[in-house]
């Protein structure tokens, strides 16, 4: 059987959208931890645009939160020093930014089932576990594509636009595939190596390392970013149905948030009740304005194992991940589920 995931640096142009929606979510929950936050950010070349609802004691400025943008993007790696590195027609820095802004307030419809202790939206939201503690309980090839990815942006050898993608046959890699910026200088071998690293020294597999031949223009320049864009690469590549929308640019009392990751909570918790188990899918659904959630769990072939009725208070279920902590840019940085 053949299994293919595949993931993105933080410094592609989608995920550069919901780094900088996580950024400012920590700035109003540094200042009010019950804020009511759901903000989209696009990014193409210099210009950002930010628009959604927020409700917070927190009063920012837009100049203020312009400067939020510029911070976080500087944090990702896009400064002037690396622009130099790269010129200004094939990558953007932090200090050319020009933001603009369309926010607005939460809806009193949305928020009158908040306020009761219910959920603001209705949706299906799906978690997974894989019996294999090594890769984190998660699917290996998910995982793989991740932890290359990751070393190649940590190292910080080429561009941060970085793109990997793994296939497994028989659950070892059978191909990998990497999309890097590259000038001169930069070696396809020091990039082989990166992944022979990652992958316990093992070579043989296929590796395709910028399949068109050439990968310079990159981040926002060569492509628009958008928040929400890369679900697969949030969750579990190609190994699992997606519920709900993006975790990003949602603070805790969004479902699509904390659902997603309670299902992967009771996928774990019933993996390790039941060991001879290979693979736990997770559903959850739930409805606006009631705190009851319908839970079904399902073996690798989703033949289900249980399903059941269960009233749960979301402000418990964010207390117990964290979710008014200003922690959002560090879960993207490092990813949701890790």
């Amino acid at each position: 059987m053949r299994k293919t995931s595949e993931w993105v640096s933080l410094g592609h142009p989608d995920k550069m959208a919901d780094y900088i929606s996580s950024f400012i979510l920590d700035r109003y929950l540094e200042r009010d931890p019950m804020t009511r936050y759901a903000l989209e950010v696009q990014i193409k070349d210099n210009f950002v645009t930010l628009g959604g609802e927020i409700t917070s004691q927190a009063n920012f400025t837009e100049d203020e939160l312009t400067l939020f943008v510029k911070i976080a993007v500087a944090q990702i790696g896009y400064t002037k020093c690396y622009q130099n590195t790269w010129g200004a027609e094939n990558t953007i820095c932090d200090q050319d930014l020009v933001v603009t802004h369309h926010i607005g307030q939460q809806s009193p419809d949305i928020a009158q089932g908040v306020d009761a202790s219910g959920w603001g939206d209705q949706g299906i939201f799906w978690g997974m576990a894989v019996n294999d503690p090594t890769t984190n309980f998660m699917p290996k090839d998910h995982y793989l594509a991740r932890k290359i990815g990751q070393q190649l942006y940590d190292i910080k050898y080429a561009g941060l636009d970085i793109k990997t993608q793994v296939t497994l046959f028989d659950n070892e890699p059978e191909e990998i595939v990497v999309a890097i910026p590259m000038l001169p200088k930069h070696s396809e071998q020091d990039i082989a190596n990166a992944v022979q690293f990652c992958c316990n020294g093992k070579t043989n597999y296929k590796l395709v390392v910028n399949g068109t031949g050439k990968f310079v223009k990159h981040g926002p320049i060569g492509d628009c970013g958008t928040t929400g864009r890369k679900l697969a690469v949030d969750f579990y590549g190609g190994n699992c149905r997606i519920g709900g929308g993006s975790p990003w640019t949602k603070d805790g009392s969004k479902a699509d948030l904390t659902l997603n990751l309670l299902a992967r909570e009771k996928a774990l918790n019933f993996l390790k009740k039941h060991s001879d188990i290979q693979e736990v899918h997770c559903s959850i659904a739930c409805r606006i304005g009631s705190p009851e959630i319908i839970v079904s769990l399902y073996d690798g072939n989703l033949n289900e194992l249980t399903s059941y009725r269960e009233t749960v208070n979301p402000a418990a279920i964010i207390d117990r991940f964290f979710l008014r902590k200003p922690r959002f840019a560090q879960l993207c940085r490092n990813g949701l589920l890790s």
